[in-house]
C-alpha cells in the first residue's frame, strides 16, 4: 500500500508542466464493522477502500481534486492523469491564494505503530457472552487505517496505526441504559470484562425506581466519557490561533481577561500516542507534543500553515480547522475507587448528551445527563437520576469548583464513521466538581 501510493506519487511528479508542484495526501483503511443489537450480531462486513487528495500548484494560484483508488496501477494512472488535466485547467480561473504554504523543507519518514488486534471470532465470542441475557447494543470497529503524503520536491511520509472501538450500551428500557466504550491497540479480555461487570451492576441499578431532583447546584462525578463530551465541545475553536485572533473562541475570557482553570488541568495534543500522523496535508511535521493549557492558563495554540502566513508565525502542523487530533487531558490523584466516598451526596454522571453553547464567549455550556446517571448519599448509589439539564461555565466546572481529577483515565476514540473511520482520540480523566447547577 506504502509502495503503491509512492508509485502513484512518481507518476504525478512526471506530469507537471513547467512550474507545477503538488502536494498529495494518501488514507486507506482496511476495517472490520460489526452490528449488535438484542445481543445478537445483526450486521457484519470489511471495508477496504484508499483515496488521495492531490493539490495542484503555480505560483500562488491551485486546484485541489480527490480521487479513490481501484487498486490497479494502470487504471489508477489513467484517471490521475486525467484529474490533474481538469485540476489545471480550473487553476486557470481560480485568484491568487494569498495564504498559500506548503512546505519546502524535505522531512520525510515513516512510522508504523505494531499490530496487535484480535482474531474478530475471538472478540465477538467474548462480547456475545457478557450481552447473554441482556439487550446489548452496539458497533464494533477494528483495523489499520494509512495516511501517507508526498510532494514534488521529494518528501515522502507514512503513518499506519491499528486500533479497535467498541461503542456499546446495554438497554434496559425507555430512556434507561448504561452506555460504555472500550477502545486501544491491543485487546485485553480481563479490562473487557471489568467493563462489562461494572455495566451490569449499574444495568442492576436502573431497574430501581427513578429519582427525581428538583433544579440547583450539586456535587457531581464526571466519569471520564461525560468529562470527554465537555473537552470535545472545547475543541470547537477552542485552540486554534484564528479562533483566539477572531475573537471567537470559547477561552476568551482566558486569553483577555487572565480568567484561569484549576492548576491541576493541563491539556496538551499528544500526537505521539494518538492514531493520527504526525504530518498534514501540507508537509508539515506535527511536534509530538503541544502544551495548550499548563497549569490552568492557556499555552500555546494550534496553528495551521494557512494562519502562519495571516498571522506571521509558525506552523506547528496543525489541520485547516485548527482542531485537536489526539487531545489529552493529565490525570489527577483521586483514585478511581474512592470516587464515591469523596462525592459524598450528589450525582454520578455518565454520560453527557446534546452538548451546545449557551454564552460562547463566556465558555457556558449547556447539555443534558443521560442513561447511567445516579442519585448518591453518603458515598452509596440510591437510583438511577431522571433527566437533568445542566448549565454551566467550564471556568467553575475546570476552574474554582474542581476538587480532584481521577488517576486512571480512559482512552476514547472517536467512533464516527462517516466515509471512513475518524483518527481522533482523546485520553481524559474523570472529575469531581462542586456546586454544578442543574437548570431543568
Amino acid at each position: 500500500m506504502q509502495e503503491y501510493f509512492y508509485e502513484l506519487a512518481e507518476f504525478a511528479t512526471s506530469q507537471l508542466r513547467g512550474e507545477e508542484v503538488y502536494t498529495c495526501s494518501f488514507w486507506a483503511e482496511d476495517s472490520d464493522f460489526v452490528r449488535f443489537n438484542g445481543s445478537r450480531v445483526r450486521q457484519a462486513g470489511n471495508t477496504k477502500q484508499s483515496s488521495i487528495t492531490l493539490d495542484l500548484i503555480e505560483g500562488r494560484r491551485h486546484c485541489r481534486g480527490e480521487l479513490t483508488l481501484a487498486g490497479d496501477v494502470q487504471v489508477d494512472r489513467v484517471r490521475l492523469a486525467r484529474m490533474l488535466e481538469n485540476l489545471r485547467e480550473q487553476r486557470a480561473y481560480l485568484p491568487e491564494d494569498p495564504f498559500l504554504l506548503y512546505a519546502i523543507e524535505i522531512r520525510s519518514s515513516e512510522r508504523t505503530q505494531p499490530h496487535r488486534l484480535p482474531e474478530p471470532d475471538d472478540v465477538l465470542a467474548q462480547i456475545m457472552k457478557a450481552g447473554e441475557g441482556r439487550d446489548l447494543v452496539g458497533i464494533y470497529a477494528a483495523g489499520g487505517m494509512h495516511s501517507g503524503f508526498a510532494n514534488s520536491l521529494g518528501q515522502r511520509n507514512w503513518h499506519s496505526s491499528f486500533s479497535y472501538n467498541l461503542d456499546w450500551s446495554f438497554y434496559h428500557t425507555s430512556d434507561k441504559a448504561v452506555k460504555s466504550s472500550y477502545a486501544g491497540f491491543e485487546w485485553r479480555p480481563a479490562a473487557f470484562e471489568e467493563k462489562a461487570r461494572k455495566a451490569k451492576d449499574q444495568l442492576v441499578l436502573l431497574t430501581h425506581p427513578a429519582h427525581t431532583i428538583s433544579t440547583g447546584r450539586y456535587s457531581v462525578f464526571l466519569a471520564p466519557t461525560a468529562l470527554y463530551e465537555i473537552i470535545d465541545m472545547l475543541s470547537w475553536g477552542g485552540f486554534g490561533v484564528r479562533a483566539h485572533r477572531t475573537k471567537t473562541t470559547p477561552l476568551l475570557r482566558m486569553i483577555e481577561d487572565g480568567v484561569q482553570l484549576h492548576p491541576m488541568v493541563h491539556i496538551q495534543e499528544n500526537t505521539h500516542d494518538g492514531i493520527a500522523p504526525d504530518f498534514q496535508d501540507s508537509g508539515f511535521i506535527r511536534p509530538g507534543k503541544v502544551s495548550l493549557i499548563h497549569e490552568g492558563r492557556h499555552r500555546d495554540y494550534l496553528v495551521s500553515p494557512r494562519s502562519a502566513v495571516e498571522y506571521g508565525i509558525p506552523t506547528n502542523g496543525a489541520t485547516d480547522a485548527e482542531s485537536p487530533l489526539s487531545l489529552e487531558v493529565s490525570p489527577g490523584d483521586l483514585p478511581q475507587e474512592e470516587v464515591l466516598r469523596q462525592l459524598g451526596t450528589g450525582i454520578y454522571i455518565s454520560n453527557l448528551w446534546y452538548l451546545n453553547y449557551s454564552d460562547r464567549s463566556a465558555c457556558r455550556t449547556t447539555g443534558m445527563t443521560r442513561f447511567a446517571t445516579f442519585w448518591v448519599e453518603n458515598g452509596v448509589i440510591q437510583a438511577p437520576l431522571n433527566v437533568m439539564r445542566f448549565d454551566e461555565t467550564v471556568y467553575r466546572m475546570l476552574g474554582e469548583n474542581l476538587e480532584g481529577l481521577t488517576r486512571e483515565r480512559e482512552l476514547i476514540l472517536d467512533p464516527r464513521s462517516y466515509g471512513r473511520r475518524s483518527n481522533h482520540s482523546t485520553c481524559v480523566p474523570g472529575a469531581l466538581i462542586r456546586d454544578f447547577r442543574l437548570t431543568l
